[in-house]
This record gives structure tokens, sequence and C-alpha cells, in this order.
């Protein structure tokens, strides 16, 4: 792998770790699926069948020992259960092991057991900052835990940048980001590099560097993906890069290489299309929803996203109530189904479009219109208007930090936003402003102050007499009508 690219590229996911159960009643071990409010637990049979509806929990000691620790309080009767964590590609079998040693005791299999037990400290049954409810984890850390905390951050890292706690609540980015996501927006930040500032827009991250700290990730803006090289040891093939730039998902599964470590990690991967970087998921994090507005997908169905292929699915109904056709599929950046459009069908693009950030599955954020645009933020009034489709003024600033003016506008359909100079916005807006009159006096029988006696149509634009002797009829006074009478 190159050089170029082995500073560039960003490790997959790396390991969860299954919860298993033995029911001390039944004597079986299960897999953990979920827990629900009245603290029950659901389980499945522990087979590769059913491993996409394993609950899966970050592997490092202190995320886990903070999870495991909430979930056992919330547990009803957690005595009569014995848990034991295991690595997430290998929990089938170990499960099977396991299940052995519990049908035919030894001492041999007890140390195994206790190997793989855990259990909940006294210490940590206290109440957790960001404590979530349970009932909603039931995939990964994703949808219910927080891996990192606000005070693990560099603030003056951040303060370096041109960002504070207090700015990111305000976005609701900082929760994002303690889950262990990156910004779902793109942020404007400042650098400075001692004789100059370079200001850009780019995507955080929070990842733990290898002495433990957490730091703070930069994901600029590329121009392209870079697909010429090796990712992780994956040779993008033509169709790869076809699929890649056209849909933005490579649409298989490949097996990446750790390159710290040998190991082999099946993946799907994405383009995010924010900042066109190369993004992988390894597919023990895929959780594929049993239905997708309205539609409930088979097994078939569920195993050809889980494989990272799009589907195509009919009969789906929007938020409004029409139904409607499209082809689904995972997006490893977004961590969930998305909806593809075909560009061919402007109509469908539409349609999908809209629909694209209403998923049914939980994971999906919806996308809103920006409060920054280009380094501005906008106050509570421009964005109010902004967000509603409406045009405003706003005055900026350019990358040597000159001020320039312009008028915005957000377009909900494509989620873009459209900005034109002064000069662009009038040339476009004032004709139009110009040809009302016209048609109010020639179309709506209304009248013009400043023409209403020429008695002549208007033409294209005109709001006043067109001439001298237009003018000099506009001013001659109106005489009132004489009453007709018989001649005497």
């Amino acid at each position: 792998m190159s050089e170029e690219t082995t500073n560039k590229q960003e490790m997959p996911e790396q390991l969860s770790d299954i919860l298993l159960v033995l029911d001390k009643e039944k004597m079986k071990i299960q897999a953990v699926k979920s827990i629900d409010e009245n603290g029950k637990m659901e389980t499945v049979e522990p087979t590769k069948k059913n491993q996409n509806q394993f609950m899966r929990v970050d592997k490092s000691g202190d995320f886990f020992s903070n999870f495991f620790s909430n979930f056992f309080s919330q547990l009803k009767n957690p005595t009569n259960f014995s848990f034991f964590k295991v690595p997430a590609p290998v929990a089938a079998e170990k499960a099977q092991e396991l299940q052995k040693h519990v049908d035919k005791p030894t001492p041999q299999g007890e140390k195994v057991l206790k190997e793989h037990e855990v259990k909940a400290e006294p210490q940590q049954d206290k109440k957790q900052e960001n404590q979530n409810n349970m009932a909603t984890a039931q995939t990964t850390t994703e949808t219910s835990e927080y891996r990192y905390k606000p005070e693990q951050i560099d603030w003056e890292t951040m303060k370096n940048l041109g960002l504070s706690k207090e700015y990111l609540e305000k976005r609701n980015l900082l929760d994002p980001l303690l889950r262990g996501y990156k910004t779902n927006e793109l942020l404007p930040i400042g650098i400075n590099l001692g004789g100059s500032i370079l200001r850009t827009d780019t995507r955080l991250s929070l990842q733990q560097g290898e002495d433990g700290n957490v730091i703070v990730a930069i994901h600029g803006i590329k121009r392209e993906p870079n697909l010429h090289f090796e990712f992780f040891g994956h040779k993008f093939t033509d169709e790869d890069k076809k699929n890649l730039l056209e849909t933005g998902n490579m649409g298989r599964v490949v097996n990446l290489v750790n390159s710290k470590t040998g190991e082999l990690m099946p993946s799907i991967i994405s383009i995010d299309r924010l900042t066109n970087d190369v993004i992988a998921l390894r597919t023990d994090f895929i959780k594929i929803p049993d239905e997708i507005k309205g539609v409930k997908l088979n097994e078939e169905q569920k195993q050809t996203l889980m494989e990272g292929k799009p589907l195509y699915l009919e009969g789906m109904i929007s938020t409004k109530g029409t139904e409607f056709s499209a082809t689904v599929q995972f997006n490893a950046d977004k961590r969930y189904v998305e909806f593809l459009f075909d560009r061919s069908n402007n109509n469908q693009q539409a349609q999908t479009n809209q629909q694209n950030t209403q998923q049914s599955n939980q994971q999906s954020q919806p996308q809103e219109a920006p409060r920054t645009f280009r380094g501005k933020e906008l106050d509570d009034e421009q964005y109010n208007k902004f967000k509603a489709g409406q045009t405003i003024y706003v005055e900026l600033k350019d990358k040597k930090d000159q001020p320039y003016k312009g008028y915005i506008t957000f377009d909900k359909d494509t989620g873009k936003t459209n900005f034109e100079f002064p000069g662009q916005y009038k040339a476009r807006v004032e004709p139009a402003e110009a040809h009302k009159t016209q048609t109010a006096v020639n179309s709506e029988g209304k009248t013009n102050e400043a023409t209403k006696n020429v008695q002549e149509p208007l033409k294209s634009g005109q709001q006043r007499p067109k001439n001298k002797q237009q003018q000099e009829k506009q001013e001659q006074p109106k005489v009132a009508a004489q009453p007709k009478g018989r001649k005497l």
C-alpha cells in the first residue's frame, strides 16, 4: 500500500463484542438481542443466520464495563442469568463451545466459562452520565451509548479551530461526536498557520489516540474520491469505481486487511458525499430493519442489503400517504439503508430525494437547512426564513478575509444552497416585478396611477408613460361626461 494512502485512509470499525447469556433454569446459552423498558430480555439462537440480530457493543474495556453495568441494573431478575462476552466474528462458535461445557461440566470447562463471564462491579452501579433508555439498544452502541465524555475533548484544540462546546451544543453536533460519529454537516473552521489563517469547511469526529487520549479528527473536503490506490489491500475494479461514483456505494462485500494485525475484515465501502472520503464499515455493524416504509422484508431481501447490494422495492408508502417505488441500499458512511434515485427520471428523483432523510431506520438523521453558509452563521430571523425556502441577503467574507455580499436560497428538494451575487439576483427578480404592472392593468382590469389616463395597453415592463404623447394624456384632466337629454 502506498504511503500516500496509508496516511489518508481510516480504519474500518474495530471488532465489537457479543453478549451471550445462560438461563440458569433452562441451562441454555442464547445471544442477547435487546432489553425492553420493563427489564425483560429478548434473546435469539446464537447461530450465524441470526448474527445480524445480536446486540453488539464496543470491545474497549471502560466502555463495555459502563454498558454492561447499565444493562445489568435494568434487567429484571438478573440473578437468573449468567453473562459471557465473546468476539463478534466467532460468536456462534463460542456459543456452541460454552453450551458443551454447560451440558457436560468439567473443571476445564468451568475454567473456560469463567474466562468469558462478565459481572457488574458494585462501584459501577451508580448512575452513569448521559445514561440512555436501554430499550433502544438493539444493535450496536450507536443508538444507546456514548463512546466519549465531554471532559475528554481537548477544548483548547477546539478553541483554536474557532469552535466551542456551546456552539456545538447549539448546532446539535456535540451528541453525534460523543457517540463516535462524524458531524452530520460541514463546519467552518480556521487553522492558524503562523503567517496566515486557513479557513475551510470540514466534518469533525473524535478518535482515540495510541496513548489513550481523545483527539479531534478533521475530515476535509477532497476534490474527488481517491480510487486509484489500494484501500486496505483492496484494489478498486472499474465496476467498483463506477458504482461508487454513480451511487456512492460499491455494492458488494470485500475483505479488507487490517494494516496493523493483518486480520481480514469483511466490509462494505461507500463515499462520504460531503467530503469525498472513502469510508468502510465492517459487516458486523450492519443492521437491516424488518420493514422499510410499510414493506416487510423477507430473508432474501435482507441478505441482499447485508451484502451491500442495491434492492428495488415496490409499494412503499411515503409520509404523505402516497405509494412509491425506489431502490434502497445500505450506506457505510450513514450507517443506514438509504434511498437511491434514478437520474433519468426527474419525478422519481425528487420523490426519493425527499424520502432519503425520512428513514424508518432509527439510525437515520433528517437533513436540514444548514445554519452556517461559507463561514457565516445566520441569526434566528434569517435562519427561519432561509429554512422556509425564502431568499435572504447575507454579507460574507472570502478566503482572504475580504467582504462580499449576495443572496442565498435553500432548495428543500435537493438539500443544496443556491448563491447569487446582487447583480445576478436583481437581473432575475426585477424584470419579473416590472411585468406585474403590465399583467395587472392589461389582464386583471386594475389601475396604475402613473398611467391611468393613457388609455392604451401597457407594453412589457411598462410602469409609466413611454413618450411625450402619453405623458400629455396622463396630465390632461379628465372631463366629467355630460348627461344626455332631449333637445327642446
